[in-house]
């Protein structure tokens, strides 16, 4: 019997800070959004490690090591013996033990209470064990949600979800409030310049050498033009190959003597200084190499602070940069990624044009704004599983 007057207890399963993990930041951002909420208690989480262990604060209710088979069976059973309405699972195949991350499937499996699945990447051309995983979730889930309207049909066609159980939220944008672009570029030492900037964990899929060999070209017409990477290796390439990335980034700069016009920060930003530096910036890029990128996070940021976005053509960005909202660039091509760049600096009314689209969608996309609709989703779903159980809720 649960009373009308509870407030719903919701737990979060996935990464979370301070493990750095793209995954962990928007478990930290939903959570901190759903606080605000008066009928949501805090929400808690079950957070997953590596081989690594962490300091996690008062919101970590449990944590596992992901690669520990038995430890999934007992978190389950630990769940469903307490007082939790609903269970929130942030996908992705990298962060659950087994192979693909199968061993997800050991806790859903073994729920008695209700959850839903937040599917961070979803492949147009799965293996047979990635296609068993998302299938038997969404099977499994009360709710299947996605964050690009294009994966939403891809949810029932390829992995044959229920379409009534299939919902599309936005990835949520963080909300600052920082002063002008302008004021921002003097307070950093960069007034005076046009500012390209990438911002996120490199890792060698992020294609970021062509677009300092795409600087190569831009300097020659635009000398005051500055290309900002920010941001440090991502912990499990550097755990696995060191620096071997940054250093062929760092080695291409010097080869092409772009060192007035190419510039890395290598630190792990705090969220102010990742909205600094996008809203310091005339150009935002993600000239990544994967063409199945479902989602990007840095790019739902860049839209959320109304930067023009040059990409390249993966999933996510041809969805989210059309009518006008941003340029597409080919794959792994300098001179392509050059010729879009010099399209924005020499057209100024362009520019401020395609500002003023992006920030029209972005400002739907602030996290005060996506929390209703998980709130109003995580509502329903607690509704209906007592409504199944013959309970009043």
């Amino acid at each position: 019997m649960v009373n009308k007057l509870n407030k719903k207890n919701v737990v979060f399963l996935g990464t979370f800070l301070p493990r750095e993990c793209g995954l962990a930041t928007f478990t930290q951002d939903l959570i901190n959004e759903l606080e605000l909420i008066s009928d949501f208690n805090p929400p808690r989480v079950v957070a997953v490690n590596n081989n690594s262990t962490y300091a996690y604060g008062k919101k970590v209710m449990m944590n596992f090591n992901q690669n520990h088979k038995w430890e999934y069976i007992r978190i389950a059973l630990e769940l469903n013996r307490s007082n939790i309405d609903l269970l929130v699972i942030q996908h992705e195949f990298g962060i659950y033990g087994g192979e693909s991350g199968e061993y997800v499937l050991d806790l859903a499996e073994r729920l008695t209470i209700p959850f839903i699945v937040i599917f961070h990447t979803v492949l147009t051309a799965p293996n047979p064990k990635q296609h068993h995983i998302v299938a038997r979730l969404g099977e499994l889930s009360c709710l299947s949600i996605t964050m690009a309207q294009s994966t939403v049909a891809d949810l029932h066609a390829i992995y044959g979800i229920a379409a009534d159980k299939v919902s599309m939220i936005h990835h949520g944008v963080p909300k600052v409030e920082t002063e002008s672009r302008e004021q921002l570029k003097a307070h950093y030492g960069y007034a005076d310049r046009q500012i390209v900037s990438t911002f996120g964990f490199l890792s060698p899929g992020k294609g970021i050498e062509y677009a300092i060999e795409a600087m190569s070209g831009v300097k020659d017409s635009h000398p005051d033009a500055l290309y900002i990477v920010w941001g440090k290796t991502h912990p499990v390439v550097k755990r696995e190959v060191g620096e071997v990335y940054r250093q062929k980034l760092v080695d291409l700069v010097s080869r092409l003597e772009l060192h007035d016009n190419v510039i890395f920060v290598d630190k792990l930003l705090t969220q102010e200084e990742v909205v600094h530096s996008l809203v310091l910036s005339d150009i935002y890029m993600t000239p990544y190499l994967g063409k199945e990128q479902a989602v990007s996070g840095t790019l739902a940021y860049g839209i959320g602070y109304g930067r023009v976005i040059i990409s390249t053509p993966y999933r996510y960005a041809t969805e989210m940069l059309a009518e006008g909202r941003g340029l597409l660039a080919n794959f792994r091509d300098p001179k392509s990624l050059e010729k879009s760049i010099l399209d924005i600096m020499d057209h100024p009314d362009k520019k401020k044009q395609m500002e003023q689209k992006t920030l029209d969608l972005g400002r739907t996309m602030m996290w005060n704004q996506i929390v209703k609709q998980y709130a109003t989703l995580i509502r329903e779903s607690v509704k209906t599983q007592y409504t199944i159980q013959g309970s009043v809720i």
